[in-house]
């Protein structure tokens, strides 16, 4: 189950009325509780081999730090570009390691699957990967940044 499933069965779950769904596959575990209002808070544990290098190179216990605003792009001139946007909740980090260089700079060509951050969440790190080919044009997130579900982090020209 990727995250994208994951992520349109909480939406289902707190549309349908229910309050709580337990869902358990051999490789992963998902409780998804719904509040009176509709929100939905997912927890889940998924099953990794023994050999994780992401999470001992990443810091464990790291304070986050604040956001400042960013202004919304404007139409007119980024309506050329796509938008990549954070698949859920987290903390991202521009670098696979505090002592590596970023996945991505603005200038970068990516292609489709490559890495362009990766986001902690519940201790554990997801790596992000481009859904579009083309060049970064600008990065909208600061490093060890909180980030939310659908907050605009990177903005490519698919030209």
């Amino acid at each position: 189950m990727d995250i994208r499933e994951i992520q349109n069965l909480i939406k289902f779950v707190a549309k349908s009325g229910a309050t709580e769904v337990k869902l358990e596959m051999d490789d992963f575990k998902i409780t998804i509780k719904t509040t009176e209002a509709g929100a939905a808070e997912a927890s889940y544990f998924q099953h990794y081999p023994a050999a994780q290098p992401m999470q001992q190179m990443m810091p464990q216990h790291q304070m986050p730090q604040p956001v400042s605003p960013v202004a919304a792009p404007a139409v007119d001139d980024n309506s050329k570009f796509i938008t990549i946007k954070s698949p859920m909740i987290g903390t991202l980090y521009r670098k696979p390691a505090p002592d590596k260089a970023p996945f991505v700079e603005v200038g970068a060509t990516i292609s489709k699957g490559d890495p362009v951050c990766v986001i902690e969440a519940m201790k554990l790190f997801n790596e992000i990967e481009s859904e579009v080919s083309g060049k970064v044009i600008k990065i909208l997130v600061d490093d060890m940044s909180p980030v939310e579900f659908d907050q605009p982090l990177f903005l490519v020209d698919p030209s």
